[in-house]
């Protein structure tokens, strides 16, 4: 699973998931821009890239910003010169239940998760189009398949990663470029940590491998689809979750 020569772009890489993708990546041979909103956290997170031996490019990005994400991918290009994975990772919880949510709630969730998908997709797309090979992995959830109470807007948006998937993927199939889905389950992170003992053990009892997931069992799925390995794989949804969803 060798991605040398590899360029690719990680949204929301600063932390958690999307930041063990990058390091990942990485250690697979690809050179990474770390794109995230917080600007400290893509410094650091490029820098630990480059410890890999690898070139890393940090970038603030706002995904909400469709300008925004077009000067990200025309960077990427200027500095590289070329851009063969992208990985929208970027995404933000709102949790309320539905009687209690706000309007803007919703709306910020959309934004963030759905629309930054979009933005990202369509800024990148042109240039894979035009080289005639791309890997698209786009970071859904098993919330979008399978619902959760309080996450009516994230549930939406990561339902609404799986059907954008497969839509572009039956677009650009012809040409060279993979689009997939991949939908973690509960996985360790800083926010899983912070839940009272109590509540995370619910959580694991719901599980059939009794456990939370790593984020390298997320990442490594990822390099597996942006790799070569995966060529004649497009528009699929991958779960990642421990058999809580099957």
């Amino acid at each position: 699973m060798n991605l040398e020569n590899n360029i690719a772009l990680v949204t929301g890489a600063g932390q958690g998931i999307g930041k063990t993708i990058a390091l990942t990546l990485a250690q697979y041979g690809a050179d990474v821009v770390i794109a995230d909103i917080n600007e400290a956290t893509v410094s650091t997170v490029a820098h630990e890239v480059e410890a890999f031996g690898r070139r890393a490019l940090p970038f603030v990005l706002d995904v909400v910003n469709l300008a925004a994400c077009e000067e990200a991918i025309k960077k990427t290009i200027d500095t590289f010169g070329k851009l063969d994975i992208l990985v929208n990772n970027a995404g933000i919880t709102r949790d309320m239940v539905l009687l209690r949510m706000k309007e803007e709630q919703w709306d910020q969730v959309i934004a963030v998760n759905l629309k930054g998908t979009f933005n990202c997709t369509k800024a990148a797309i042109r240039y894979m189009f035009r080289n005639k090979y791309g890997r698209i992995i786009n970071i859904a959830s098993v919330t979008g398949a399978m619902g959760n109470p309080g996450q009516a807007n994230y549930a939406a948006s990561k339902a609404a990663i799986m059907g954008f998937t497969k839509a572009v993927a039956r677009e650009y199939a012809h040409c060279g470029i993979t689009v997939n889905a991949v939908a973690p389950g509960f996985i360790k992170t800083a926010m899983t940590d912070a839940i009272p003992d109590k509540e995370r053990e619910a959580m694991i009892a719901m599980i059939p491998a009794q456990k939370l997931g790593m984020p390298e069992d997320v990442a490594h799925l990822v390099c597996f689809l942006a790799s070569d390995l995966a060529a004649y794989i497009t528009g699929q949804v991958i779960h990642v979750n421990g058999g809580l969803y099957m």
